[in-house]
């Protein structure tokens, strides 16, 4: 009976070392708030300067519809030239409670953060009349680059298209 208990006992502490944060963490929070500023202002508002702030130089964004971008600047391109020129208003929302943060360590040192969670995307036409365009799942891997967060890869994938 004593080593299944020290197996469990091992498992489950194996298994804490890569839990996600608690929403009420430092890291989460900052995430969360990072998140905002490239999702609540950046996409939303088409404020190009919080991509220039948060993507790191060596951002890539993958996505399962549009294929991969590969530069920061490309990217930051794809929004001002595309997104924000588009005959609508494209809003992004963060599905509350789905946003998840797991930090990535190097001998106890966090070095980085991957953050999970859903979003949802929507069409505001003129007359203030909203259409959901897609739900999708994401994950963006966060590095911690001379003390700031910046945002390394992002991933948008299994999007769900309403009929």
């Amino acid at each position: 009976m004593k080593p299944i208990l020290l197996t469990i006992s091992l498992f489950l502490a194996v298994f804490s070392l890569f839990s996600q944060v608690t929403q009420s963490s430092d890291l989460f929070r900052t995430l969360k708030s990072h998140d905002s500023l490239l999702f609540e202002v950046g996409f939303n508002t088409c404020d190009i300067s919080q991509f220039e702030k948060l993507l790191g130089e060596n951002f890539e964004f993958y996505h399962d519809k549009s294929g991969i971008t590969a530069t920061k600047s490309d990217f930051i391109a794809s929004i001002r030239d595309g997104l924000c020129k588009m005959e609508y208003k494209a809003h992004r929302e963060l599905l509350e409670n789905s946003m998840e943060v797991y930090p990535m360590e190097n001998n106890g040192v966090v070095y980085g953060a991957i953050q999970t969670g859903i979003h949802r995307f929507y069409e505001i036409n003129e007359d203030k009349s909203q259409k959901l365009t897609s739900v999708a799942k994401f994950m963006h891997f966060w590095l911690l680059e001379n003390g700031a967060w910046k945002l390394s890869r992002g991933y948008s994938y299994d999007h769900i298209i309403p009929k």
